[in-house]
């Protein structure tokens, strides 16, 4: 069963719209199940489930190194710190749609179809959305305009997700994950290698092991991607040298970036994930605060029956060293 939870008005019981309810929430059911299932919101952010009015994800620096003390020496004391913090705080989304008095009296199969399928597409195709405008607002690093609201891109360090100068909290200098490079296999292995060497807040190399690649629905990138990840061969080349690139990557086609992403030849964005440590330490973070609830009546003042849907979530960004973002017209070549 999909992650969703249903209840119904008393008054429906003996109402005209008794027995149209377990076909329309069975068709609600049916649509939710396939669209989690489909969802790469999961794919590129830590989902997390939350019972708090907000969540505040916090990072903390490596822990000191053991050290050679001799024989029956002391042990050091390994110290740790925090690092930075941010707050993401659920936000609330409600639709509703109508079933008229009407349509079961004249028994209008298609639209009691129709009507709940529409409402399901609309909350999970939100979600998509709002996920892959928030992902693109930090590649353009821009804050996402929604609804009179404004959410922000920013990482735990208050700089855009993706940015070409992050700090150290403690010891290190800038480091960047946004570059200008468009995909080919040497910039591949350049941001892979750059990716490798990203170091903590207390300058330490994290080892980061990308094995994703998450790119707009683009024919000539999905072309090039994939020239360069699938042969086992060297791409573009009669020698018989093995490709390494080959057997390595996961790749992700997500269509709804193409809405919020303008490519152009100077500007095809893709992005590099490294997707055990964007789950292990929150780069992107989606909160589900209240999965959707469905809830229907009969509005007594016109006989509809109105299905309401309420759900709470919200999408961010903390620790920015799981991703980089190369293709970026106009940001640092990694050379």
């Amino acid at each position: 069963m999909a992650g969703l939870t249903f209840s119904k008005s008393s008054n429906l019981n003996n109402s005209i719209f008794g027995k149209s309810q377990e076909p329309i929430l069975f068709n609600i059911e049916k649509k939710a199940e396939a669209w989690e299932e489909k969802s790469q919101i999961k794919n590129i952010y830590m989902v997390e489930n939350s019972k708090n009015f907000a969540e505040k994800i916090t990072s903390v620096t490596s822990m000191d190194e053991f050290l050679p003390v001799g024989e029956g020496g002391a042990y050091p004391k390994a110290d740790m710190q925090e690092g930075y913090s941010k707050v993401i705080e659920p936000e609330t989304w409600k639709s509703e749609f109508v079933i008229t008095r009407e349509m079961i009296e004249d028994s209008k199969l298609l639209d009691l179809k129709h009507k709940p399928v529409a409402f399901t597409d609309s909350y999970y195709r939100t979600r998509e959305r709002f996920g892959a405008r928030m992902l693109a607002g930090a590649i353009n690093g821009t804050d996402v305009a929604l609804g009179g609201k404004s959410y922000s891109v920013s990482g735990a360090d208050g700089l855009s997700f993706f940015h070409n100068a992050h700090p150290s909290k403690v010891n290190g200098n800038i480091q960047s994950n946004r570059f200008s490079n468009l995909f080919s296999k040497s910039n591949l292995g350049r941001i892979v290698e750059k990716m490798s060497l990203f170091k903590d807040d207390n300058g330490n190399i994290l080892n980061i092991a990308p094995d994703t690649i998450v790119i707009p629905y683009n024919a000539e990138l999905i072309d090039t991607v994939f020239s360069v990840i699938g042969s086992e061969r060297e791409p573009g080349s009669a020698n018989n040298n093995f490709n390494y690139q080959f057997g390595m990557w996961n790749v992700i086609i997500w269509p709804y970036l193409n809405q919020f992403i303008n490519t152009s030849a100077n500007n095809m964005p893709y992005i590099i994930l490294d997707s055990s440590y964007n789950q292990q330490n929150g780069g992107a973070v989606w909160i589900d605060r209240v999965p959707l609830e469905v809830r229907s009546a009969v509005d007594d003042n016109n006989d509809n029956n109105i299905w309401k849907g309420y759900a709470r979530f919200m999408c961010g960004f903390n620790d920015w060293r799981a991703m980089a973002v190369g293709g970026v017209d106009g940001a640092d070549e990694l050379i």
